[in-house]
């Protein structure tokens, strides 16, 4: 599993003792013989930091063969390789190439094509090196990159892709041409005519060729600038097998690589002293402060059957102790539009357990690296069969809420929220494509989204809201009165937005580092694949959502509010304000889009992502703050 670029990132291959006995789909081993041919296939060439100032200054990808770049293409022209439905989606576009690799067999020197680079041409390649674009080929499902040390643990990695071009020490922009391409190959059991590839490194160089190439060191740079009219550019490459120790079961760990782990481990201890701090107020506010009210509603009650002068005595008292006791009348009273409320707890349903699985399915490995946009795929997928976990949850709080407009819940439930969603991606698409970007989503995929949207997801939805509403309805512990209670006014802290703003901080705080690193996976082209630290992560922050919901819930109750549905759902869904935010602040501090298109594709991928984490966390605050209120309310003796 990987996340790359727009698209999906790395897990640890098998258990090395099951590695030679059982593979999972899409990480079969190749072997090859001596002479046979090993094929280097091509992706889209992808924006990564700019050597310069080491911000993303674009997020439009393109295709390798794109006629400006002008790149050799093979005899008969370039294949597509069939990929997955999530490869397509995040901008995945494999071709085959025109070298030629052979195992074992080394290319010294071998002239590759000869291309006349127009002016227009010159142009549009010189901007891109400048905005820091990337190559990214694939040999054996490995991506050719380069190597890197970080500078603060001192180890050494491979990062996918190589620069298309670099400035030098006078500020002159250089073109790649030459490529000295070192392929990493192991000898299985000893072997010699079973090798596996296991490791590529591509070192791009600059040459401008007088005549033939002969990759020679004693060739100028090929100097591509604005306005410098059109060139004549000859391409090259070296290939040179190296033998390794490393096995292919373990191929993907020179690739794998945590930038700043102690961060990860320090925010981890923080965020967890956090949480066990909101879950013992919490329980706190169960254990003593409700069992001692709950405890005096009761003996209240028993007085009330002996002494009726008695009882009226103490309820003044009781009254201005506690006012949570004073609204159960009102508690369970429906919510204003409890249609849309439903709507949105029944997608959020969706996301939170398609989300619980995908991370549990990374973490043990399940997503191989090798398969290109499993994790996309594995996404689509269990959105699609969770349908009718969205429907039953929506069908279930509607009836709860007592809503009349059942037909209307079952078909906008599965329509309402996931068409926002693909409107919102369809006009992005269109900004794609009006860049000619390899990102841009082909129509036929777009159909064949819209099928399984209405042939699968649809068809379940609607399974799981008739057995929604054929469900016996959720009694309420308490009766609601018919005349509603006049709410008091409230303390500036619990008013609608300062409650929003503080409940909403705190979830967000649990996965500000993670979220910080698969930003930087999405946008910068690393490869994402710390799943154990996001699985906690996800834990502690549904921990976190769920126990400031509830202290929130219950000092509303307390201030004499009843209207905590809304106020539940909105308050722990501010979560997604603060990731738009902080992705607003990523955009002033990591990236310099120029161009309007860039700008508004990023805002808007962002907003998306925003959005469907305000459900995810709405939808987590709502539900706890509804098992908080069922619980303290079945406690107590109302006659």
């Amino acid at each position: 599993m990987y996340l790359r670029n727009s698209a999906p990132t790395a897990l640890l291959a098998l258990l090395a003792p099951l590695a030679s006995a059982f593979y999972l789909p899409g990480m079969a081993p190749a072997s090859y013989e001596p002479g046979m041919k090993v094929p280097l296939f091509v992706n889209s060439i992808k924006p990564v930091a700019a050597p310069q100032d080491a911000r993303l200054h674009s997020v439009v990808s393109y295709d390798y063969y794109h006629p400006f770049f002008q790149f050799c293409k093979p005899d008969g022209g370039p294949q597509y390789v069939p990929e997955s439905l999530g490869s397509i989606l995040f901008g995945d576009r494999i071709m085959t190439s025109a070298f030629d690799l052979r195992m074992k067999h080394n290319e010294t020197c071998k002239a590759l094509c000869s291309v006349k680079y127009q002016e227009k041409s010159v142009d549009f390649v010189s901007e891109r090196i400048e905005q820091g674009y990337s190559l990214n080929w694939l040999v054996d499902g490995l991506p050719a990159g380069q190597q890197i040390q970080d500078q603060l643990t001192g180890t050494t990695f491979y990062s996918p892709g190589f620069l298309l071009g670099q400035d030098d020490e006078a500020g002159n922009i250089l073109f790649n041409n030459h490529y000295d391409i070192w392929v990493e190959y192991h000898e299985v059991g000893g072997n010699a005519n079973q090798l596996r590839v296991v490791g590529v490194v591509v070192q791009p160089t600059s040459k401008k060729y007088d005549g033939e190439a002969d990759c020679g060191d004693n060739y100028p740079s090929l100097v591509f600038a604005k306005g410098s009219g059109p060139q004549e550019v000859k391409f090259s490459y070296s290939v040179y097998w190296i033998k390794s120790p490393t096995a292919w079961a373990t191929r993907w760990d020179k690739y794998l690589h945590v930038f700043d782990p102690k961060i990860h481990w320090f925010w981890l201890v923080d965020t967890a002293i956090i949480v066990v701090i909101l879950v013992l107020t919490v329980m706190s506010i169960l254990i003593r402060t409700l069992k001692k009210d709950i405890a005096r509603y009761n003996r209240l009650d028993q007085i009330n059957l002996d002494d009726l002068s008695g009882t009226s005595v103490l309820e003044d008292g009781v009254q201005e102790d506690s006012g949570w006791k004073l609204v159960h009348g009102d508690v369970f009273r429906t919510p204003s539009r409890p249609l849309l409320l439903s709507i949105l707890l029944g997608n959020g349903a969706q996301l939170f357990v398609m989300t619980g699985f995908t991370i549990v399915f990374a973490l043990l490995g399940f997503l191989s690296p090798s398969n290109r946009g499993s994790l996309g795929t594995i996404m689509i997928i269990l959105y699609t069969v969770l349908g009718i976990v969205g429907g039953y949850t929506s069908a279930r709080a509607y009836k709860a809420m007592q809503g009349e407009q059942w037909k209307l819940n079952i078909a906008l439930t599965p329509l309402l929220v996931p068409g926002i969603v693909f409107s919102a991606f369809f006009l992005l698409d269109l900004f794609l494509w009006a860049k000619e970007s390899s990102g841009a989503v082909p129509f036929t995929t777009m159909l064949v989204i819209i099928g399984i949207w209405f042939v699968i997801s649809i068809p379940l939805s609607f399974t799981g809201s008739w057995l929604g509403f054929k469900a016996a309805q959720i009694e309420n512990p308490v009766r609601t009165n018919q005349i509603p209670r006049q709410i008091p006014p409230v303390t500036t802290y619990l008013q609608p937005i300062p409650s929003m703003l503080i409940v909403g901080l705190l979830p967000f705080g649990a996965i500000f580092v993670e979220l910080y690193f698969i930003m930087s996976s999405i946008w910068f082209s690393r490869i994402y694949y710390m799943f154990g630290f996001l699985f906690l992560c996800y834990g502690l922050m549904i921990a976190v959502c769920g126990a400031v919901t509830i202290l929130m819930t219950y000092f509303l109750l307390c201030a004499e509010n009843y209207n905590w549905q809304w106020r539940s759902f909105l308050a722990a869904g501010m979560s997604g304000g603060y990731v738009f935010l902080n992705c607003l602040l990523y955009l002033v501090t990591k990236v310099k889009l120029g161009g309007l298109a860039g700008t508004v594709l990023y805002i808007g991928y962002s907003a998306l992502i925003s959005f469907l984490f305000f459900i995810l966390s709405g939808t987590i605050g709502y539900f706890a703050s509804w098992w908080f209120v069922r619980k303290i309310y079945s406690s107590i003796k109302i006659d």
